[in-house]
């Protein structure tokens, strides 16, 4: 693949290999990235390097990386039409981070409230990089020129501060960095926990509340069975009085193109049994072709190490030009490669 033209605007997205990805990160955002890859330059890095912020066992941190990369090319991402890469094949990342570190204020960081959360589950490891991972997040961005990025409402403050810092930047060395505006996209079921459906579906919560991309039919079944409902045995889409019915009610839509209330009329006065069998059907059906093709792909994993250099190779020279007019910005001693 040839380094990205010039006139498309350009998709940047990180995605930690922390953990499988969930039903909710596919519905709400991995099915729709296909959409993209003909109108805009997508670029989707494995960020590996923000993973470390929480120790990480090494063997499972690059399986995870090989596996993520694997979800992204079998939910459909043409890996000669897009840019998939692990964040640490591209050493631009870290020193255009630590540059943008000199001109990101203590104040930013300590308002982070990803920072918070964090420091308290991981309260016996409140390292550096948990608290300036944000600067990270912004030359990750930054890098590329990036137009767009895709976010959810949990990531409007540091896509906040990556703007602040790009424009506090370009005040004092000029017009060096575009200054990326949020893409939202197909506006989606958002999929909420299975056991506090008020809360956002996570990887990063304990296993029984999400579905896993990768979870067998049997693992989908018993999860969905657990799921909250209420006592009522009242199928409707009511997110105020019943948010576990109605976050069922959002997924089996989401999968089959059905509203919320054409599906919850289709099982209206069949329980709720009835109403979580419909939604493993539909989980299971949705996920059999993904998991197949993750499969075909672990298991050839030569072409995915060929897949990640390659693109590497295409992500860094794109990063290198953003890294190189800066370095020269900010006064670094002219280098002659």
């Amino acid at each position: 693949m040839d380094t990205p033209a010039e006139t498309k605007k350009i998709i940047f997205s990180g995605i930690q290999p922390s953990g499988t990805l969930t039903l909710g990160n596919y519905i709400g955002a991995l099915r729709n990235f296909k959409l993209l890859e003909d109108e805009y330059q997508c670029i989707y890095c494995v960020v590996d390097m923000h993973a470390i912020t929480v120790r990480q066992d090494p063997a499972a941190l690059r399986r995870r990386c090989l596996e993520l990369a694997a979800i992204y090319i079998a939910s459909g991402l043409d890996p000669k039409k897009n840019v998939i890469y692990c964040q640490s094949h591209v050493s631009a990342h870290a020193e255009l981070a630590w540059i943008l570190n000199c001109f990101t204020y203590m104040g930013e960081l300590q308002r982070m409230t990803q920072f918070k959360d964090k420091a308290q589950k991981h309260a016996d490891n409140i390292n550096a990089g948990l608290f300036t991972y944000p600067t990270l997040m912004a030359a990750d961005i930054l890098l590329y020129q990036t137009d767009l990025v895709p976010i959810g409402a949990d990531q409007k403050q540091h896509l906040e501060l990556t703007r602040d810092i790009a424009q506090r930047f370009n005040g004092v060395y000029g017009d060096v960095f575009t200054v990326p505006e949020g893409y939202f996209g197909k506006v989606g079921s958002r999929i909420m926990s299975l056991q506090d459906p008020t809360r956002k579906m996570s990887k990063s919560d304990p296993e029984d509340t999400f579905i896993s991309l990768l979870d067998p039919p049997d693992a989908i079944r018993r999860k969905v069975r657990r799921a909250v409902t209420d006592s009522e045995a009242d199928i409707r889409f009511d997110p105020a009085n019943k948010p576990g019915v109605s976050n069922l009610l959002s997924i089996i839509a989401a999968l089959t193109g059905q509203s919320v209330e054409e599906a919850a009329a289709e099982l209206r006065g069949q329980g709720y049994g009835k109403l979580k069998d419909r939604v493993s059907e539909c989980v299971i059906e949705t996920l059999a072709p993904l998991q197949s093709e993750h499969r075909r792909l672990m298991a050839d994993k030569a072409y995915l190490q060929g897949v990640l250099t390659e693109n590497a190779e295409i992500a860094n020279r794109m990063a290198l030009r953003t890294l190189r007019k800066v370095q020269r910005k900010v006064g670094f001693a002219e280098r002659l490669k």
